[in-house]
């Protein structure tokens, strides 16, 4: 008879095993969650964060913003989100994942460029007449 104290399910080799992507996205919306494998927690906030860039470029295009505002607002309102859910929400040990700079940089960069992307399209495509309308002022 054997007496299982640790729940988490291992692979052959003894890592985590992974789960599907329904279990990682329940897990990902529930509070406090258990993350066994660190790598499954990064990916969520990866993944997340691109899905939250794309609709901030949406939202940044159609209010319009423009410039240096809108590069800044977006690089703070998207760390801080990854941090206060990091945190806050799932209740993760920053140490375990290397600091809270590692978690704030997690997906960064691919994020920025499908942020600029999507705002550069949404803005051009709905202020476009606004657009020329300055140029020719000028």
């Amino acid at each position: 008879m054997s007496t299982r104290t640790n729940t988490i399910e291992r692979n052959s080799n003894g890592s985590p095993k992974s789960l599907n992507l329904s279990e990682i996205c329940s897990r990902a919306l529930k509070a406090n969650s258990e993350w066994p494998d660190k790598d499954e927690f990064l990916d969520v906030i990866y993944w997340a964060r691109q899905i939250f860039g794309i609709l901030l470029g949406i939202v940044w295009g159609i209010v319009p913003l423009k410039g240096f505002l809108g590069l800044v607002l977006f690089a703070g309102i998207s760390c801080g989100i990854v941090y206060i859910y990091s945190i806050n929400f799932q209740g993760i040990d920053e140490e375990a994942y290397g600091g809270a700079w590692e978690l704030v940089k997690e997906g960064f960069m691919t994020s920025f460029a499908g942020f600029l992307v999507t705002w550069i399209i949404f803005y051009t495509g709905l202020h476009y007449d606004t657009i020329m309308a300055e140029k020719e002022l000028s």
